[in-house]
């Protein structure tokens, strides 16, 4: 019976957790989708003012519910080059108090709403045709999981009031709160979750187990416990995301030493004002009164946390610049506006993708422009920049698509993941605009080196079909990257560079049978009009993707 006991409590504690993450995840990941496009434009306007981070923070935290999935975000913002250490600082501070949001709604007795919904929830995922639909169906249904983990949960731990031996290993948080802060600590750094260690307190100390001397000690600990999310996340980032994640990991410790210091002070504020007293025992054995002081605790202790840091804000960054050196031999290529902790805010990690897929652009475009320079000047220097710029958009094009790959295994819209098509259409005939460079530099390498010479009227000509191409490159990734997608544009460069292409084949034909340039100039100089061509069927693609035509 004993045994019996002990399964019963494994497979409630074990099975409530696993409902109450899962319904998070759900909650987080609906919330996320059906505000995705507000949650980009939020982090956009973001401004270098503290104040104004703050409050970023603490509004993206309370949509996706989760502090720790803001700050690994940010540290993907930081290591990307999005934000400036300030900037990360000051929205960990506002993601400290935004996650509190799901501590109160703990707190609110609203258990019995969890069955009905995550039946409505049900109904609108599986029925509705309206994407925003399903979504908040979704939201409801990892809501009603959440309540219905932590119900669960708490019918679990009732059995445990009867073992002597359980409350007095409770009792001595009580007594000894920094065992408390290390319990809560140690917890929440294993679960990866401070929500769900908090629901785990609360269950605790609802059932009667814990007073809320030891809960308010636990729930300390779990803020500190919360920071090493983002500190595994910042391992193998720069230096300025290592030093935003240890900044969110001084503010909690910071923060919990202090308030360890003036706890009965603190207990008794809250104590005063929230109604009820928290260890008050209902004839049932429950303390009716303790979930709703513990959420009050969670909140009231980063909002005072936060107020007390803001204005010391540059301190504590220089304080976090002196503990991690800024590495100088940091590798110079490096992806600037994606990073793979991007991909858990779709809509964002999209936008920056096409800003990534932008930058490769001018790469390409530049070494089209350097292609026509080499052709020109028959400078070595000249096309071993275009060889430098070439490894550089090959590993743009990878790093790229494997995030874009990351990026469709997610939860996302069926607008994200036709952008997401389209980039790696696009991301494609960039690549090969380059490739078609860099073989006209390769060419114009050869030429040098075994003394190949070109008239100066096939000088003259390949000049105007590089101008047309260049130009009509230049066109085409402007439009794309305005990002004002579908449109139509116009594509008759298109129909002159296959034009002038075949005129200046043939006029040098007519050159070689006259004897007026060598059979080896001829061969090389048809390769380079041929590049060029192609180079600008490469283009034309990238404008079918724009009206719409390629998907």
């Amino acid at each position: 019976m004993h045994q019996l006991n002990i399964s019963l409590l494994i497979s409630g504690l074990v099975g409530g957790l696993g409902m109450f993450l899962y319904g998070m995840k759900m909650m987080s990941e609906g919330l996320q989708k059906t505000a995705g496009n507000s949650l980009r434009k939020i982090l956009e306007k973001l401004t270098s003012n503290r104040i104004v981070g703050t409050l970023v923070g603490l509004t993206v935290t309370a949509i996706i519910q989760s502090s720790s999935a803001t700050t690994v975000m940010v540290v993907g913002f930081v290591n990307a080059g999005l934000m400036n250490l300030m900037q990360a600082l000051s929205i960990v501070l506002g993601a400290n108090i935004g996650t509190t949001v799901t501590a109160q709604l703990i707190a609110f007795k609203i258990s019995k709403s969890a069955l009905p919904a995550i039946g409505i929830g049900a109904f609108m995922r599986l029925f509705s045709k309206k994407k925003k639909t399903q979504y908040l169906g979704e939201v409801l249904i990892g809501f009603g999981l959440l309540f219905l983990g932590l119900d669960t949960m708490k019918h679990a731990f009732v059995p445990l009031r009867e073992l002597d031996q359980f409350k007095n290993a409770f009792i001595v948080f009580s007594k000894t709160p920094i065992l408390g802060v290390m319990a809560g600590a140690l917890l929440t750094m294993i679960v990866q979750s401070s929500s769900a260690t908090i629901g785990i307190t609360i269950a605790l100390a609802t059932t009667g187990l814990i007073d809320f001397y030891g809960a308010t000690s636990l729930i300390l600990g779990e803020n500190i416990g919360t920071t090493i999310t983002a500190n595994i996340a910042a391992i193998g980032t720069n230096s300025t995301a290592k030093k935003a994640a240890l900044g969110h990991l001084l503010f909690n410790v910071f923060g919990v030493l202090y308030m360890l210091i003036f706890l009965k002070y603190f207990i008794h504020f809250i104590d005063v004002i929230t109604p009820g007293n928290p260890d008050f025992i209902a004839t049932d054995g429950s303390k009716p009164y303790i979930a709703r002081h513990m959420a009050n605790i969670h909140t009231m202790f980063n909002i005072i946390n936060t107020l007390l840091f803001l204005p010391f804000l540059h301190i504590l960054a220089k304080i976090c610049d002196s503990l991690i050196k800024t590495d100088d031999t940091e590798e110079t290529y490096k992806l600037v506006y994606i990073d793979d902790r991007l991909v858990e805010t779709p809509p964002i990690a999209v936008a920056q993708a096409r800003k990534e897929t932008e930058r490769m652009s001018h790469l390409a475009l530049e070494m089209l422009k350097l292609s026509k320079e080499a052709f020109n000047k028959r400078d070595l220097k000249i096309i071993n920049e275009i060889y430098k710029k070439e490894e550089k958009v090959d590993l743009l094009e990878r790093d790229i698509s494997q995030f874009l790959v990351k990026l469709f295994q997610k939860p996302i819209s069926e607008t994200n993941s036709q952008v997401i098509n389209n980039i790696l259409h696009v991301l494609h005939d960039i690549e090969k605009i380059a490739d078609h460079a860099e073989n006209i530099g390769k060419f114009m390498e050869r030429c040098i080196e075994q003394n190949i010479t070109f008239s100066k009227q096939a000088i003259s000509e390949a000049n105007q079909l590089f101008d047309v191409v260049i130009r009509f490159c230049s066109y085409v990734f402007d439009e794309y990257n305005s990002g004002d997608l579908p449109k139509n544009i116009d594509t008759e460069d298109e129909n002159l560079i296959d034009q002038l292409r075949k005129e200046f084949k043939n006029n040098h034909m007519q050159r070689l049978n006259k004897g007026a340039c060598s059979v080896k100039a001829g061969i090389m100089y048809v390769d380079i009009l041929n590049n060029l061509e192609k180079a600008g069927d490469h283009a034309f693609n990238i404008a079918q993707v724009i009206m719409g035509i390629i998907k």
